[in-house]
């Protein structure tokens, strides 16, 4: 557990140092992120997805574009080829309508979820420059190199995810995240389990004014091994519904990659349309 908001910077990215290099996640408190929008958020969240299909129909992806904005059913995402047990939501900075992929408006399904994602929306980022700050520090960089060189316009991906009241199979299935830093804000209900270097899983519970965040493989590539992009999963044995609210603080769209021959917008469009097969022709060029 580290706490940003109190004690020495060093202390903190000591910290993050320390986990991001023997597992790869951490928890984090201290991070300013109000309760209220949270719970903004989540009542929102819960508004929605008791709707009929018929009704989140209204804001479905396939409306979105190349957006990539949008619900999708239960079923209707893809982890390495298999559905996920899951239905959930897309956001991404609100933006006007654009031709570059992954780049647009939002689709709202009420004013209450609008107000919240995009308050939320500010919040993560602020939190993931703050992050980010820490970890070059950990890493023996100034505080502001990513901010500088990788992130001064950060590519940033919102999810909220709605998981059944059941074990019929994987909610997500054994993955690693493509980019670099994931903070996840998590419902009551367990259900993250994190794979050690050993090969044994891990609960990742939830623990009240948390975030749980992780490395992603850019970040693991871009510091030669040193950090560690974990596999997770995700399997809600609780017998209720599950709600989770994932936010990916990625590059710069057109940040050049190091080891990668091209910029952070095509490798992050080559990812994901990889988890949608039949709204690919929507966002490769």
């Amino acid at each position: 557990m580290v706490d940003i908001g109190a004690g020495s910077v060093d202390a903190a990215a000591r910290a993050i140092d320390d986990a991001c290099r023997r597992i790869g996640f951490f928890y984090v408190v201290g991070h300013g992120v109000s309760i209220e929008l949270q719970q903004a958020l989540g009542d929102a969240s819960r508004s929605f997805f008791a709707l009929d299909e018929s009704e989140k129909a209204s804001i479905a992806m396939s409306q979105g574009g190349r957006a990539w904005r949008g619900w999708f059913p239960v079923g209707g995402e893809l982890t390495s080829g298999v559905p996920d047990r899951k239905e959930g939501i897309y956001f991404g900075a609100e933006l006007p309508p654009s031709d570059v992929p992954l780049h647009g408006p939002n689709l709202f399904p009420s004013a209450e979820m609008q107000d919240a994602v995009l308050a939320y929306l500010d919040a993560m980022t602020s939190l993931g420059h703050r992050l980010m700050s820490l970890i070059a520090v950990g890493l023996g960089l100034p505080a502001d190199h990513f901010a500088r060189t990788l992130t001064t316009d950060p590519t940033i991906l919102f999810r909220i995810f709605h998981y059944p009241p059941d074990a019929e199979r994987w909610g997500v299935g054994e993955h690693t995240d493509y980019g670099l830093l994931t903070m996840l804000l998590q419902d009551a209900q367990p259900g993250l389990q994190v794979r050690s270097r050993a090969g044994a899983w891990i609960d990742a519970p939830p623990i009240e004014g948390s975030f749980v965040c992780n490395i992603g493989d850019m970040l693991q590539r871009m510091t030669g091994g040193r950090y560690l992009s974990t596999p997770h999963r995700v399997l809600n044995t609780s017998g209720k519904e599950r709600l989770s609210f994932p936010f990916f603080f990625d590059p710069s769209w057109d940040a050049e990659i190091e080891g990668y021959s091209g910029t952070y917008g095509e490798y992050l469009v080559a990812k994901v349309s990889k988890v949608f097969p039949a709204l690919g022709t929507e966002v490769l060029p």
